[in-house]
This record gives C-alpha cells, structure tokens and sequence, in this order.
C-alpha cells in the first residue's frame, strides 16, 4: 500500500517538474513600441540648380550656397514677391524657371517662402552705431575731472559709478546734455583726441 502512495506522490512531482519546464517563460522586458512620427522632408536644391541660380544670378558658379550665393539670393527674393531668405527653395526655384526633380515636385511649396505685407512695408532698418570710449580716454577723463575737484578715485580706466557722477558734475557745469556716460561731445569738451574709429562716426556737437 505504501509503495502505491510512493510512486502516485512521485509521478505526480515529475509531471509537475515536466509542465514547469515546457511552460514558456513570461518575458517581463517587452515593452511596447511608440509610433514615430515620420519626419518632414527638407526640400533642398542640387548642385546642378544652384550652378543654373548662379548663373542667372551673375555669381560664381561653384555649386555651392556660399555667402556670396546666398546674399543675391536674398537679394533677389523680394524682387520677385518672396520672403528673403537667402535659401533656394522651391518657391525661388519656380520663380526663376529651374526645373525640379521628381523628388522636389513631391515635397510641397512652404507657404512662408512668400513675402508678406510685413516684409514689403517694414525694411530692415539699419543698425545704430554706439560711441564707446576707450580705456585711455576714460583714464584721461578721471584725471581732468580729479584736477577739477569733481572726482577724488583712482584713474582705472572704468565707466564706475564714482566716475559717472562726476561726469554728471562735469556736463552739468559746462552746459552738457547730463548722462553720465563719456560721449564724443564730453570728450571734445575735456580736449581728448578721438580715435580714428570715432571720428568715422562723428558727428555735430547736437547734445551740448
């Protein structure tokens, strides 16, 4: 009797062994896949269409968007109505009557590759020029204005706070626009020589 319960016990362990090794395992490492996005096509010209844009362009043709390229290119868009972007696309493409590859004509016209009202209306406007004193002038500065009593520091150089209270003293007394910075029209007053940078951008002693 008790070898029967031994040998049911133990065909019941083995076949228990047996489903434990064929069952597959569970793998736990699997994880789902995001969908990426596909990415937007970047529509660029071949060589052959930058040397053909060159060439309409009266520029050297290398066959490469080199800095001169690119600058009749911007020069050249808002002639013709399109947003100057110093870049051949498609648009600036059709406009000068270059033909596009199979490829190109899959890839549609951005709609920001037209000039706007805005663009035609606002020109870029130039760029202010900044009067900047030198290190030497301003040394200058702090040793007229020490002789005038007006500033009692160290000549460093430096457009401090101490300085430009006493340059506010300075133009003040001497019927100066007050700023407090060391301006083309303080420095003529003080006799400082401008350098050959500032008087390219002199002008008219309007602030006194």
């Amino acid at each position: 009797m008790r070898k029967i319960i031994f040998l049911i016990f133990a065909s019941f362990v083995l076949s228990v062994s047996i489903n434990a090794q064929t069952t597959p395992p569970t793998d736990k490492t699997t994880e789902t896949k995001t969908e990426t996005k596909p990415k937007k096509p970047i529509f660029r010209a071949n060589k052959e269409q930058i040397m053909q844009a060159q060439k309409m362009l009266q520029v050297a043709e290398s066959g490469k968007l080199d800095n001169d390229t690119r600058a009749a290119i911007k020069k050249y868009q808002p002639e013709n109505g399109l947003k100057a972007t110093g870049t051949l696309n498609r648009a600036t493409l059709e406009k000068m009557g270059i033909k596009l590859t199979d490829k190109q004509k899959e890839i549609p016209v951005s709609p920001s590759s037209y000039a706007t009202a805005a663009d035609t209306e606002k020109p870029d406007k130039p760029k202010k020029v900044i009067f900047r004193a030198s290190k030497e002038q301003i040394m200058q500065a702090q040793k007229i204005l020490k002789e005038n009593g007006m500033y009692s520091g160290e000549e460093t150089g430096k457009l401090d706070d101490a300085t430009r209270a006493s340059l506010k003293k300075y133009q003040e007394a001497n019927g100066i626009k007050v700023t407090g910075t060391l301006n083309q029209v303080t420095i003529e007053k003080m006799g400082i020589a401008l350098t050959d940078k500032q008087k390219e951008m002199a002008k008219p002693n309007s602030e006194m």
